[in-house]
């Protein structure tokens, strides 16, 4: 059952729009080996049926925050008004993948203007590419330099929305933070996916403030349907919605998130104030590729390697001869499996050896869209066999070599995405995180002496923990003040390369694993002529230029067995993905959610 929006907002966005500002002001409490780690743990498979409507629509991870957007688009918002709306509740509702303390990638159509809002995290002035290495010059551990203060970015989720509003909005700044403080004063009940995850980790448990707010007295987590308020992130929210961004950058919420994190008793980090309100967010301009002759895929440039991977992944494909029968049994077959690894092979590559932050690292041959040329993906793809490469060396486009060292395998982790379409056909993809699952596990009150609180990220393990090869090449994606680190986060929107028009909405959490889910996707919507449900249902499969890594569970033995025939390193694994898709359809609409997480998609 899909819950019913706050009473509150029920009554502020049920007078439209030319009342919402006067409802507002009446209410006084709101004047305003082979198995890669995953970023959340598995938490069953739930069937969703897909969802047709005809003139907007809300894909979000949680139905709390689905239904926030959906009452904002009612009430006559923009899609960037129902986005800020769904990531207040999302940073209530599940917190261990994304809100106020961590970043965002929002790629917006207006219907004319296509914009790349860049929320992502940047490092710490005090930062330095040392940060991450022990007394004897190897790497720490990775949890131990996820858990603490070290890993703590400045956070640019609040601020980057806060420049989309100025650009896009149309409903005020403070009714879009009415559902999600009217959710953490009154409530919400523990979900499955939540009880599981807090069950499942081992570390939240070191920070005394989460330990009292989501375990109970015996280390025990609170139990599935529990009523959970968090009176300190609705104190935030009110002030926030006030005053502005201003409220969480400066005062006592920057002073308190500082505080925790440079006085973590045992891995402190470096963030300052002063690092906080020199905090911007950018608003690049996104990046397009035509695929397939007929559409216009556009995502997320560099500090993002998720656009560029994922249609290198594709433009490979491309490269080749055409394929009979990709799909057997509705499943991905072993044939074209061997292709798709082979290409991802070749393009997690390139990716390790050249993609960062475009402020402090040179694309290669002068021009990100370089790793997409035709050419060069022609020159690429001949490395395609009909046997495993085993491991890909990076390409050369351009002919012009750089003198990076490629960054060494480790974990990535993240987040939750969001798409939506307005009713003026106005649409983003939006992919928001805190990095992994609960993110530094601290708990940050906001200096509100109150129960609860946000949590803050760890995306500085993002950037490579080793900074130089063992020649002294430095990595790309090293560690320097100011920097942002590389993400996978992929928010895609697609079009029609012919007219123009918008077709699709779509992305995904998942670490480096987001990559491959968009890309499934991608091929399930149009070369293999899914609707969106159905191409989010098909099986998850990846690979990071190693072994293959397929669902479990998903493919036939006889799959993993021809693959292996051909010299792959076969495994499986849940590959837990969040995808969230909206499609347009001769009818309007039609929107498709993850079976594997909590997600919905609702609209009218």
């Amino acid at each position: 059952m899909i819950p019913r929006p706050p009473k509150r907002l029920r009554c502020v966005l049920g007078l439209g729009v030319s009342l919402l500002l006067a409802a507002c002001a009446r209410h006084q409490a709101l004047p305003l080996e082979i198995r890669p780690i995953q970023p959340e743990a598995a938490s069953g498979h739930q069937a969703k049926p897909g969802w047709q409507l005809q003139h907007y629509a809300v894909a979000a991870a949680n139905p709390l925050a689905a239904e926030a957007g959906r009452q904002i688009l009612q009430a006559g918002g923009s899609a960037v008004d129902a986005a800020i709306a769904v990531q207040m509740v999302l940073g209530l509702v599940e917190p261990q993948s994304s809100g106020l303390g961590g970043g965002a990638f929002l790629l917006h159509w207006d219907g004319q203007r296509l914009d790349a809002w860049d929320g992502r995290e940047t490092a710490p002035a005090d930062a330095d590419e040392q940060m991450f290495l022990q007394s004897d010059g190897k790497p720490m551990a990775f949890i131990d330099a996820v858990v603490g203060g070290r890993a703590v970015g400045v956070p640019g989720v609040l601020k980057m929305l806060e420049s989309a509003h100025r650009a896009h909005g149309k409903l005020p700044w403070a009714v879009l933070f009415v559902p999600a403080i009217e959710l953490a004063e009154q409530g919400f009940a523990i979900s499955p996916r939540l009880h599981q995850l807090l069950a499942a980790d081992q570390y939240l448990r070191q920070d005394p403030s989460a330990a009292a707010f989501y375990y109970r007295a015996n280390g025990a987590p609170l139990p599935v349907g529990q009523v959970l308020r968090n009176p300190a992130l609705a104190e935030m929210l009110r002030r926030i919605a006030r005053h502005g961004s201003a409220a969480f950058y400066a005062g006592p919420v920057a002073q308190a998130m500082v505080a925790k994190v440079r006085q973590h008793p045992s891995n402190p980090g470096r963030l300052q104030l002063a690092d906080l309100q020199h905090y911007q967010p950018l608003r690049r301009e996104a990046l397009c590729q035509l695929w397939l002759a007929q559409y216009r895929v556009c995502g997320f440039p560099p500090p993002s390697s998720g656009q560029l991977t994922l249609m290198q992944i594709l433009g490979l494909l491309e490269q080749l001869p055409p394929q009979q029968n990709p799909l057997v049994d509705g499943r991905p077959s072993a044939a074209f499996l061997h292709r798709y690894s082979e290409a991802a092979k070749l393009a997690f590559a390139d990716r390790a050896q050249y993609i960062a932050d475009p402020t402090f690292v040179a694309p290669p041959a002068g021009d990100w869209r370089s790793l997409l040329a035709p050419a060069y993906l022609k020159q690429r793809a001949t490395l395609i066999g009909e046997r495993s490469m085993g491991t890909a060396s990076h390409g050369v486009p351009g002919g012009t070599p750089l003198a990076w060292a490629p960054q060494a395998a480790q974990e990535e982790y993240g987040t939750s995405h969001v798409s939506i379409v307005d009713a003026e056909g106005h649409a983003l993809a939006m992919t928001s995180s805190i990095e992994q699952a609960f993110g530094a596990r601290q708990l940050s009150d906001g200096g509100t002496g109150l129960p609860g609180g946000f949590l803050l990220n760890n995306q500085l393990t993002d950037f490579a923990l080793a900074p130089r090869d063992a020649q002294g090449r430095p990595v790309a994606n090293r560690v320097e003040p100011g920097k942002r680190p590389r993400s996978s986060m992929s928010p895609t929107l697609v079009f029609d390369a012919k007219n123009g028009e918008l077709l699709a909405s779509l992305g995904s959490p998942g670490g480096a694993a987001i990559i491959h889910f968009t890309a499934k996707t991608l091929l399930g919507l149009y070369p293999w002529q899914l609707d969106a449900q159905r191409a989010i249902d098909l099986p998850n499969f990846s690979n990071f230029n190693g072994p293959t890594v397929l669902e479990q569970g998903r493919f036939p033995p006889a799959t993993l067995e021809a693959l292996r025939r051909l010299g792959h390193e076969v495994g499986e694994s849940e590959l837990p993905s969040g995808l969230q898709a909206i499609q347009r359809t001769p009818d309007g609409w039609f929107g498709g959610a993850d079976p594997r997480r909590e997600g919905v998609v609702l609209g009218e």
